[in-house]
């Protein structure tokens, strides 16, 4: 029966499904993993980058892209599509700068984009963008934010999240670093290593390394807000931190009766 509707992206089955938008999720859980926190004093986005022996590594291929002033974004999925969803959201931050003298609210950003996004899945003749996003900024009204978007349009606000592979694994585990009773926000330090956790469990090779792994910071200091892409030296810092965490814990495990 599917294979009547799957072809299809503006008529739903008699289930009530739209194939092709389940298609580009599905492509996107098979995709690099990128995560969210959202701290009391900034928002981290972590992102797994693809890298090869033959690329050229003085081109910058970042992962993490910044929009505006005050915003970012870490897309996964169809690479393509995600450099043509990341012009369109660049694009959308100088209008409304122009138009109005001021930054977009990050939360009018993702709306925008989302209903570009919607109406790949509305209209005969388009296929939904295979790629999800994450989103980190900051405005007068709300503060600091996280936002994640999927091929459906669909987006929502988020204290910590994760998209890509193994990203419900990846859910629990924020939620097992992150919750006790309650939810504790942690601080952006505190946040770097449960980051990189996550990382360890989700990333595609034996062992973390600098060139594998990509983190970004949104602050405020002094009513400026600060974007900042960790250097590969301070990557480095946190994979050997997140190593020696690992090693101890594992020789608890065999100190056990």
């Amino acid at each position: 029966m599917a294979r009547l509707y799957d072809t299809r992206t503006t008529i739903f089955s008699p289930e009530g499904r739209l194939y092709q938008v389940e298609y580009a999720m599905e492509s996107v859980s098979h995709a690099g993993t990128c995560l969210g926190i959202l701290a009391k004093d900034g928002v981290l986005l972590a992102a797994e980058r693809s890298t090869h022996r033959l690329l050229d590594t003085s081109v910058p291929a970042p992962k993490i892209l910044r929009l505006s002033e005050s915003t970012a974004c870490c897309a996964t999925g169809n690479t393509a599509d995600g450099n043509l969803l990341t012009g369109e959201l660049r694009l959308i931050c100088q209008r409304y700068r122009f138009a109005f003298g001021e930054e977009i609210p990050c939360e009018q950003l993702v709306s925008h984009l989302c209903d570009v996004k919607q109406a790949y899945t509305q209209y005969g003749g388009k296929r939904p963008f295979g790629v999800s996003l994450l989103y980190m900024g900051w405005d007068s009204r709300f503060g600091f934010q996280l936002y994640q978007s999927d091929p459906s349009g669909n987006y929502s606000g988020w204290k910590a999240t994760c998209i890509g592979r193994k990203f419900g694994a990846a859910m629990g585990m924020l939620q097992q670093e992150l919750y006790d009773k309650w939810y504790k926000t942690p601080q952006l330090e505190a946040a770097k290593d449960v980051a990189m956790k996550v990382l360890g469990m989700t990333i595609d090779c034996s062992t973390l390394n600098s060139s594998r792994v990509e983190i970004a910071t949104l602050q405020r200091v002094d009513n400026f807000t600060y974007y900042k892409v960790l250097e590969k030296e301070e990557v480095r810092k946190l994979i050997d931190k997140y190593n020696v965490l690992q090693l101890q814990a594992a020789r608890r495990m065999l100190c056990r009766p």
